[in-house]
């Protein structure tokens, strides 16, 4: 690895705008961001995919590789990344910075807690918790109704034990006994307020606004009524800041926020993303899967609220997802060869298109395979002349920055031609009506019904002032679907929203369509069971 102290010369900074967390890893302190975040200068490439099987189509590898194939055409480019969490780390996906010759170093660090961010996420959250709870025990004087508490405890790991608990057992001494529930940190509404807010006095101020429950009166109870935003504030001071690591190749990249894309934001931090606009040439992000949800909320949510659009973006296709999405239903049997990809089309054909409806011209990184047989890659790729879809292959993974220098010249022609993405809804409009225009436009339904508690939790909503606000939607990565096993690009569905949920403090009402857990579990076969410590303290089996 290089010096950090050189790469963030590299990025634009002084030695000593960075305060080291140990060997490869940095904080950029929040004087520093303050300072250095202006105009912006670069140009951002956001970076999505096709519907991605279980494991992912690759679009951290893109994204790093993409990067550093634009340094080495003499550019100033930088990653901006979501920080992985212990639940896939220890889970089914493994870590998250990237793979072969196309990772964000150093891995085993940045994997295990990197600078102990949502670590200091959950603990904010739960100091929340606490703190209402508290209330409760010391004579409830707001008349908080137990029932209607909705800020839940937090952990970063995979545990579904924790999904619902009963709090308080053991008497008066211990509280008063209430029904309560654990999320994963990356899941948590704290965590898409560190996502999205710009800076401290921001953060605060989101903070203090997230709603805790209800009085028995129906009168909404926040943060602030506890006066806990001042402490949760402290604890996440550090938490702010970027992290600065580099590249396999040693150049800059930042590795900040991590809420899940199929709950929350999906993205970066607002904060990493304008600082490296104000400091790069081009800037890459990767929004947490696909077209629909990472980036939908990229350009509806999180780019109206940092002041940014993205100018181009990748979409990720490979293989093996083409083959997944030849079949109609994730319980038939596996298909391949060449007529499997061109059934499997449709789903890329409908994500290429949802990513022109955002405003952007896509350009496909088909990240290759070694196990990808040259029939079905003549498939796809015909398939792509044919449309008149800008495309290369990327082989990031064995190759490096070298593996994308064509496709980081297709991303920079059409970042030249300076169209921006546009919100698919008026900001004004009805959070109902936007999740219809957006089950519509990008998922290919029908209609949106909802259950019986959606149709209530909207008074919720109206009373908190979300009715018209900006919209989150939480649902399965599986499928353009709500339904995690049609596959392809299902037609003559109705969407089904089973709850709202008013996150005032992140600015946003949270539509569930389905059971879409907070608190995952582990595998019959996690991660975990297969990494541990050799004898000179070298962390193995970590994926």
């Amino acid at each position: 690895m290089k010096r950090l102290e050189d790469v963030a010369v590299d990025l634009g900074l002084t030695p000593g705008e960075i305060v080291p967390y140990g060997p490869g890893i940095a904080k950029i302190p929040s004087s520093a961001v303050r300072a250095r975040t202006g105009p912006a200068r670069a140009k951002l490439i956001l970076v999505t995919s096709m519907t991605p099987t279980a494991h992912g189509e690759g679009k951290t590898v893109t994204a790093i590789g993409t990067a550093m194939a634009l340094v080495r055409q003499g550019f100033r480019a930088v990653p901006c990344l979501r920080q992985p969490s212990f639940g896939p780390v220890f889970g089914t996906k493994g870590g998250a910075t990237g793979g072969g010759r196309a990772t964000v170093e150093p891995g085993t660090e940045i994997n295990l807690g990197l600078t102990g961010d949502l670590y200091a996420i959950a603990s904010a959250q739960n100091l929340l918790a606490s703190m209402v709870d508290n209330h409760l025990h010391y004579g409830n004087d707001l008349e908080i109704d137990p029932d209607r508490i909705t800020v839940p405890r937090a952990i970063d790991l995979d545990d579904r034990a924790l999904r619902r608990v009963r709090v308080g057992l053991g008497g008066t001494a211990s509280g008063p006994e209430r029904s309560d529930g654990f999320v994963i940190a990356a899941a948590s509404e704290v965590a898409a307020i560190q996502c999205l807010s710009r800076n401290l006095d921001d953060l605060h101020t989101r903070l203090d606004g997230m709603l805790v429950g209800f009085s028995r009166a129906g009168r909404p109870i926040q943060a602030s009524d506890l006066g806990a935003g001042g402490a949760m504030t402290a604890i996440l001071r550090h938490a702010m800041e970027p992290n600065l690591v580099q590249t396999a190749e040693g150049t800059p990249a930042l590795v900040h926020a991590g809420p899940f894309a199929n709950l929350g934001p999906g993205t970066a931090s607002v904060s990493s993303v304008r600082l490296a606009l104000s400091l790069a040439d081009y800037v890459l992000v990767e929004a947490g899967f696909a077209s629909e949800l990472g980036a939908e909320k990229f350009v509806d949510l999180v780019g109206p609220t940092g002041g940014f659009q993205p100018v181009a973006a990748i979409v990720v296709a490979t293989v093996d997802a083409l083959r997944h999405h030849g079949r109609a239903l994730s319980s038939d049997t596996p298909v391949t060869g060449p007529d499997a990809i061109r059934r499997g089309l449709a789903n890329l054909d409908r994500h290429l298109a949802n990513v022109r409806t955002l405003g952007l011209e896509p350009v496909v990184a088909v990240n290759e395979h070694p196990h990808d047989t040259p029939e079905e890659l003549a498939v796809l790729e015909e398939h792509l002349r044919s449309q008149g879809v800008r495309w290369a292959r990327s082989t990031v993974y064995a190759d490096g920055g070298a593996g994308a220098e064509v496709l980081a010249t297709e991303v920079r022609g059409v970042a030249a031609r300076g169209r921006a993405a546009r919100p698919i809804f008026a900001a004004d409009l009805a959070v109902t009506e936007k999740l219809l225009t957006v089950a519509r436009a990008l998922y290919g339904a029908r209609e949106v019904a909802s259950l019986p508690q959606a149709m209530t939790d909207l008074g919720a909503l109206e009373s908190v002032g979300l009715g018209r606000g900006p919209l989150c939607v939480a649902k399965t990565q599986l499928s353009l679907s709500d339904d995690a096993h049609l596959l392809g690009a299902p037609q003559a569905f109705d969407v089904r929203i089973h709850s709202w949920h008013p996150w005032t403090g992140a600015g946003f009402a949270l539509a569930s369509l389905g059971e879409i857990l907070s608190m995952p579990g582990l595998p019959q076969d996690p991660a975990a069971r297969h990494i541990g410590v050799n004898g000179t303290g070298e962390v193995t089996g970590l994926l």
